[in-house]
């Protein structure tokens, strides 16, 4: 057994005996077994295939990967779709998507195997690996970049296109005039800015380039064959192929070449303009370099995951702590997130997620003693929020980590922020969006006006009049469920959701058949609810 395997092997175990799992079997509401290795998985009786499946196509995806951890096993990697729209090309185990804000996850790992290597201190000021850095930045430090605490500006609201190349220097040159958003320190803001200057410190303190020293360190170790930039794939054996054409299949391939057998191969990233998807040339993802820039397949995402649990990747117990511990700012306010990082209000919870030039990606992870469950989902669509399906997949896999509701009525997220707070940020953007509020119901008060006992519950009641209107002109009816809802709640566990009414059902419910305007209202309150429950929404 190799050096390495030793290590992972001791690592694995470590982890598990730190999150020993002899918990009492729970039965789910199927009278099944939901304890680890039990048929079927299901979450509230609806598969994960099945999931998957509506998900996909209630969203128009080309395809989509998912894998799931049980550490030390990932006893689920699958690909569903096409990867390609015009080729003959499935998702598959070793499919790469880019992998976007994730890549956050790598970049902040190599800042600590630096630390640990004793190249730098997180509270070293970046004018001490980058001199040239404006005189504003120069005593920002490493700690805040990596809780985006910086006040930098984020440079792809500063003029950047995302069709055009850049070298890093180029892209800090966008925002190096630009006034800091806010004083370091004192509040987090989510800037993809942080992650370029992380990624010139990386190259700065270890003598390599960022591209070489996350090979080096974690994707050569793990032997993630399907992780690299999208500069390495000239050098794959997956493009030695003739330019791909509508309807050509390149897998024949496979008849006698080894590589083309279930072969390692980047998605095509797309972008919905409206009248359909327009696909995104990979190479736009190489702007977001140590922030978004890394390609992989949810199956190496998950081996990622499970040596993060021990000390394969960063050795020292209290320097994993620093990576997912929520950010304390100047005046003590705690921030639940960090290094792309969100955690919320389920204890050991954290997951990371957002967008990148044709694709969508999530990562979560569990690390209770009794539920040590993680979900990778990774699409070849932009723009698509895939936190519900993935809180519904761990669902499946431990029964009592999503919300107690049936998701084919109620749609839920679980918020960062205690339910003032959450109630607070879904009216401030109902007010930037100019939609108006009719009413706001605290039943958790009224309830202790009436001398009785319910936990911190508040329902919002908003919409748009027009809207409204519209769908009552062909059912009046419906105006028994209009004006929209939105109920903020805490449950037993200290958790906060935000649910509101799937609108499939709504139109399903009263008959109507105008998909367009159910659409459009399911997409507005998504955006809604997503911008008001996270810390690093844009």
């Amino acid at each position: 057994m190799t050096h390495f395997k030793r290590s992972f092997v001791a690592a694995v175990s470590l982890a598990l005996l730190t999150y020993s799992v002899h918990a009492e079997t729970p039965t789910g509401a199927s009278g099944y077994p939901v304890s680890r290795g039990e048929y079927p998985v299901q979450s509230h009786g609806i598969t994960v295939d099945r999931l998957i499946a509506d998900f996909a196509r209630k969203n128009n995806l080309p395809g989509i990967s998912v894998a799931i951890v049980q550490a030390p096993y990932i006893p689920l990697s699958a690909g569903y779709g096409r990867t390609n729209i015009d080729n003959d090309e499935l998702a598959s185990t070793k499919t790469m998507w880019n992998i976007g804000p994730i890549t956050q996850g790598f970049t902040a790992v190599a800042i600590m195997q630096l630390k640990e290597a004793g190249k730098l201190a997180l509270d070293d000021s970046i004018s001490r690996y980058l001199p040239d850095a404006p005189p504003a930045w120069a005593d920002i430090t490493i700690r805040q970049l990596m809780q985006h605490a910086s006040g930098i500006p984020d440079y792809r609201n500063a003029g950047y296109e995302s069709a055009k190349h850049y070298s890093p220097s180029q892209l800090l040159d966008l925002v190096r005039s630009r006034p800091l958003l806010f004083k370091s320190g004192t509040d987090v803001q989510v800037s993809a800015t942080n992650f370029i200057l992380l990624g010139q410190i990386i190259e700065r303190a270890s003598g390599v380039s960022y591209h070489d020293f996350i090979e080096q360190n974690q994707i050569e170790p793990l032997h993630l064959e399907s992780t690299m930039m999208a500069s390495d794939f000239a050098k794959k054996a997956f493009l030695d192929r003739p330019q791909p054409t509508p309807g050509f299949n390149q897998h024949v391939k496979f008849h006698s070449m080894i590589p083309y057998i279930n072969p390692v191969e980047p998605a095509t990233g797309y972008l919905s303009n409206g009248s359909g998807l327009k696909a995104v040339d990979p190479a736009n993802s190489e702007n977001l370099y140590a922030y978004g820039g890394l390609w992989s397949s949810a199956e190496d995402i998950s081996a990622w995951d499970i040596a993060l649990a021990g000390s394969v990747l960063v050795k020292d117990e209290g320097d994993r702590d620093l990576i997912y511990r929520p950010t304390r700012l100047a005046d003590g306010r705690i921030v639940r997130a960090m290094a792309g990082w969100e955690f919320t209000h389920h204890p050991g919870f954290m997951e990371i997620k957002g967008n990148s030039p044709g694709f969508s990606s999530y990562l979560s992870r569990f690390t209770a003693a009794d539920e040590l469950v993680c979900v990778t989902l990774l699409t070849n669509k932009e723009g698509v929020d895939l936190t519900d399906l993935a809180r519904s997949i761990a669902d499946a896999y431990k029964s009592g980590l999503g919300p107690d509701t049936d998701p084919a009525k109620t749609v839920a997220q679980e918020s960062k922020y205690n339910v003032a707070e959450t109630v607070a940020r879904i009216k401030a953007n109902l007010a930037l969006q100019k939609v108006p509020v009719f009413a706001t119901f605290d039943h958790g008060a009224n309830a202790k006006e009436a001398n009785l006992s319910l936990r911190p519950t508040q329902v919002i009641v908003f919409g748009n009049p027009k809207v409204g209107s519209k769908l009552m002109q062909q059912q009046q009816a419906i105006g028994i469920d209009l004006p929209l809802r939105i109920l903020v709640w805490q449950d037993e566990r200290e958790r906060v959701w935000i649910g509101y009414q799937n609108m499939d059902d709504l139109a399903k419910t009263y008959d109507i058949e105008d998909k367009t305007t159910i659409d459009a209202m399911a997409k507005f309150i998504d955006a809604l609810v997503s911008t008001s429950a996270n810390v690093y929404a844009r």
